[in-house]
Order: structure tokens, then C-alpha cells, then sequence
């Protein structure tokens, strides 16, 4: 069959056009929010007890490409990782027990890169005590130590925040949290804002992302439930209080929007609810549609 010369133009081009079309946006990323955004895998530690293949079969049918561990679940690194490639999956960061940076900095780099991370961290450096300036300005030290030994492997350490770090001030007014960001190199050390951690002990999340523009590279993607009040230091809250992002307390719009200005690097969706695994598709659904 012979092609008049327009109708051949139109399929040429329609084959071109084809061959060059955009590929779908990653999953949670829209047209204000580009991400990239991730899963704390501690968002299914319920799920990861009973059934470890079945969970990062799981995480594979959210879409999610980028995953922050909490664990190997008694696996050897390298069978992880092997698994997490299969799927599909790749660990940028990981947490790690405070007393990994505090007396084992050689065997933590090396597990980290084993695990191929980019960023290791920890989330509770408190203790039995009150996390005051003083112990903060201890904690500097401490992350600065660990993080050249980490440095050398190509890794950065970070901190992540729990929301006691806010509660004493120095004579000059500053915060636990203002000191460890003020005392530790960025070269070695960055670090990762809860947003639920800034937002329940009665402070402005996206205040504090401007404050220290390129200090914050890490986010956990969390909102509170309506209703339950903040104001507190203590570090804790009933798990069921994580709700679907969009439907809480916090102003999403705001805090993205500070995110982007201040240089947020990964955004990792963290869930503690019982019903995580039908929260985190309405949540990557809220960051496609999220706009400011």
C-alpha cells in the first residue's frame, strides 16, 4: 500500500513524537513537589518480623525507589543488598545506635558501606538524662570524630531530631539542636528534620529549615493527627497519632516550599501507625497534587 505524502509525514512523526516522549514523573512527585522521595522502612517493622520478601515486595508496589533502613533483619549486608537490588530498591541511609559513633566508627563505616549507603546516622542520642547544651556540645564532638572516619568511605553522618533537643537554651540562647548544627563540620555531618520531632514539641518546621539553609539534607515526611496537642519535649507519642500527609496538623505547602529553598537533598515518608501500608499510598497520592 502506497502512503500519500501527508499521511506518511504524520506517521513519521508520530513515531518520532513516541520515541521521545516524557517518561511518568517518579512516584509522590508532582508539579510542585519533585522529590526525591523514599520509605523509612521502620514504617513496616510490623510487617518486616513476619515476612521479610514479602514486605520489600510490598515497598516495590508503592513505586518507591529510594528506602532509608532500620535494620537487615538478621540478614548478612550483602544478601540485603542483593535483595533490595532485586527489588528494585536503594538504600541511601541508614540508622545506627548512638554508641556506633561514639566507640565503633571504623566497624560503622564499614557496614554502611557494605550497605552501599550515602548517609549514616542515628536518632536518639538523649540518654536517661536531659539532653542540655552541655551534653550537645559533648555530641558535637562525637559526630565530628565519626564523621571524618566515615568521610574516608564516602559517607556523611547524620542526626536525626526527636524534639527534646529544643527544650534548653544556653546563656546565649541557644538550643541543644542549634549547637550541634552550629558545632559540627558540614563537610562531615548533616542532618535529617522529622517533621512530626520539630512540629509536637511547639516549633515552626519550615523556621527552622531557613534558619540553616544546606544543613538539613535529610526529611522524614510526617504529619500529626488532628487534635492532639503539641508543646511537649518528652520525644514521644502514640504511633497512631501518623496520619496520611495532608490530613493532620502540619502546613505542607509551607514546610515543602522551605525544604526546596533550603536544600533538602532525599525525603523519606516515615509512618509508625498500625495502618502505615494503607496510609502510604494516600500520602505519595497528596505529594502529586500538593501545590503552593
Amino acid at each position: 500500500m502506497k502512503l500519500r505524502p501527508r499521511l506518511l509525514v504524520a506517521l513519521v512523526t508520530s513515531i518520532v513524537l513516541a520515541g521521545c516522549s516524557t517518561p511518568p514523573p517518579a512516584v509522590g512527585t508532582g508539579s510542585h513537589f519533585k522529590g526525591p522521595v523514599g520509605l523509612q522502612l521502620y514504617s513496616l517493622r510490623a510487617q518486616f518480623t513476619r515476612n521479610v520478601p514479602a514486605t520489600v515486595k510490598t515497598v516495590q508496589d508503592f513505586g518507591i525507589h529510594e528506602v532509608e533502613l532500620a535494620g537487615t533483619y538478621n540478614m548478612k549486608n550483602d544478601a540485603f543488598v542483593r535483595m533490595m537490588a532485586d527489588a528494585g530498591l536503594k538504600p541511601v541511609a541508614a540508622h545506627f545506635g548512638w554508641d556506633r559513633f561514639s566507640k565503633d566508627p571504623e566497624g560503622l563505616a564499614k557496614d554502611a558501606k557494605e550497605l552501599g549507603l550515602k548517609y549514616a546516622g542515628t536518632a536518639w542520642i538523649k540518654g536517661s538524662g536531659e539532653f542540655t547544651p552541655e551534653v550537645a556540645h559533648e555530641a558535637a564532638k562525637t559526630f565530628n570524630a565519626a564523621g571524618k572516619v566515615l568521610a574516608a568511605h564516602g559517607i556523611k553522618a547524620f542526626y536525626h531530631c526527636h524534639g527534646y533537643e529544643f527544650k534548653h537554651k544556653d546563656a546565649q540562647g541557644r538550643t541543644p539542636m542549634d549547637i550541634l548544627i552550629q558545632e559540627t563540620d558540614p563537610r562531615y555531618v548533616t542532618f535529617e528534620m522529622d517533621i512530626l520531632w520539630v512540629f509536637f514539641p511547639g516549633e515552626d518546621p519550615a523556621a527552622w529549615l531557613a534558619k540553616y539553609p544546606g544543613r538539613w539534607e535529610l526529611i522524614h515526611l510526617k504529619d500529626l493527627k488532628k487534635g492532639v496537642a503539641i508543646g511537649f519535649h518528652n520525644g514521644g507519642t502514640d504511633p497512631n497519632n501518623d496520619v496520611v500527609l495532608g490530613t493532620g496538623q502540619m502546613d505542607w505547602p509551607k514546610i515543602l516550599k522551605a525544604a526546596k529553598k533550603s536544600g533538602v537533598k532525599h525525603y523519606f515518608i516515615e509512618d509508625e501507625s498500625a495502618w502505615s501500608v494503607e496510609h502510604i499510598p494516600q500520602t505519595l497520592k497528596y505529594l502529586e497534587s500538593v501545590r503552593w
